[in-house]
């Protein structure tokens, strides 16, 4: 029989994909930025009120939709798994399900969260109809939620801090991205996580240590919104034939020619 060539085509994304994907990426890091901020500053506006069950029952409906507005970041993160997944695999499959898992939990997190916020209405207004001396049991219901609402937050964070530094190591190793934003992107991450821990741990932090993540963030995604994904960044190929390389084909065993 003859010999049959063989060759194997590397698979990778387009140099336009890779462009559609980066930019899609940097407008959902910016959306975070722009509706997460104001929509929990608002959310904590209420919560933190001198009367905070008062408060929430008299702005139920704002608070109700300040979170429904809140929770399009958590479509967003999941969104960033799903379209780096794709992108992360052609240099690291296992960096690819990482990040996609972790972004998977983050986004599950910030949801249990957000309905935490809103079971604080219905107890608010039960609050504010029960009379003085039946409160106490209530207060006590909303003390409980309030603090899960908080640890779901920063477990929420501490997942970010995971996801962000499996994504720029990934950045770091396939210089995606230039390796400085790497590198200040494992740096703004590291400080999430650690600082996330050290508030599950009862250290008050003030949420600073979200600053240069955050800013990383800002940048990354004006910064993909320009330039994109480094387009002479490929995968590495993987073992081919050359279509000039013959094949060797084995004798059947048994065969008629053995």
């Amino acid at each position: 029989m003859p010999r049959q060539p063989q060759s194997t085509v590397p698979n990778r994304l387009s140099r336009n994909n890779y462009r559609t994907t980066a930019r899609v990426v940097g407008v959902i890091y910016l959306l975070g930025m722009l509706i997460g901020i104001p929509a929990n500053l608002f959310i904590l506006s209420i919560l933190d009120g001198p009367d905070q069950l008062s408060t929430i029952a008299a702005s139920s409906m704002l608070l109700a939709a300040g979170v429904m507005f809140w929770s399009v970041t958590i479509v967003g993160d999941a969104a960033h798994g799903v379209l780096m997944f794709p992108v992360l695999k052609q240099h690291s499959e296992r960096a690819a399900v990482g990040y996609l898992a972790a972004r998977i939990m983050d986004a599950t997190l910030i949801a249990v969260m957000a309905l935490l916020i809103l079971v604080q209405i219905p107890v608010a207004i039960e609050y504010a109809n029960a009379a003085a001396a039946d409160t106490s049991y209530v207060q006590a219901l909303s003390a409980v939620f309030d603090h899960a609402q908080l640890y779901a937050y920063e477990f929420a964070m501490i997942t970010v801090g995971i996801a962000g530094l499996i994504l720029c190591y990934a950045f770091y190793r396939s210089q995606l991205i230039p390796r400085l934003l790497a590198g200040w992107g494992l740096i703004g991450y590291a400080v999430l996580l650690s600082g996330s821990v050290l508030q599950v741990l009862g250290f008050n932090l003030n949420s600073i240590q979200a600053i240069p993540g955050g800013l990383w963030e800002v940048f990354i995604g004006v910064w993909l919104i320009v330039k994109g994904f480094n387009s002479s960044s490929h995968a590495p190929s993987e073992p081919t034939t050359s279509s000039t390389t013959p094949v060797e084909t084995p004798p059947l065993v048994g065969s008629a020619t053995g």
